[in-house]
């Protein structure tokens, strides 16, 4: 009866190593992220269409996977604290040195997503720019040389 223990929930312990080990991780993608934005950034500013194109299926698969683990960490935290349970009360139940080592990398994942964020907005802005501008020279010629 394998099938069984398979489908069995998980104990308090796997589930808090499976919430610590997704925040490892999500510290290692955000690093990542943050690289692939940088590089989407020059792409943009050298105009290399091919490259957009895969940094952009790149970003994609990473933020999926990144979104798939923070459904996960609600999950996991839900199943250790109840429907209403914060990360901070989940790290409260590790013991020094664990959860001083927690907070700080919640820290800096925290700071990791504001950044990200911050990145994404500036490739965002500069690549509707460049759209605009694309668009006022394809099309805005037309009308310099309409009837008065």
């Amino acid at each position: 009866m394998s099938h069984g223990a398979a489908t069995a929930p998980l104990s308090r312990q796997d589930s808090m190593r499976a919430l610590l080990h997704g925040v490892a991780a999500d510290l290692q993608a955000y690093q990542q992220l943050q690289d692939l934005l940088e590089q989407q950034f020059e792409g943009a500013v050298r105009h290399q269409s091919a490259r957009l194109t895969e940094l952009a299926e790149a970003i994609t698969a990473l933020v999926d996977t990144m979104e798939a683990r923070r459904a996960e960490r609600v999950a996991l935290v839900q199943r250790l604290l109840g429907p209403h349970g914060t990360m901070a009360q989940a790290f409260a139940l590790l013991k020094n040195p664990a959860r001083e080592r927690m907070e700080a990398d919640w820290r800096t994942l925290e700071h990791s997503v504001r950044e990200c964020k911050r990145l994404g907005k500036r490739n965002s802005d500069l690549l509707v720019e460049q759209y605009t501008i694309m668009q006022r020279v394809l099309h805005g010629e037309e009308q310099i040389y309409a009837p008065a």
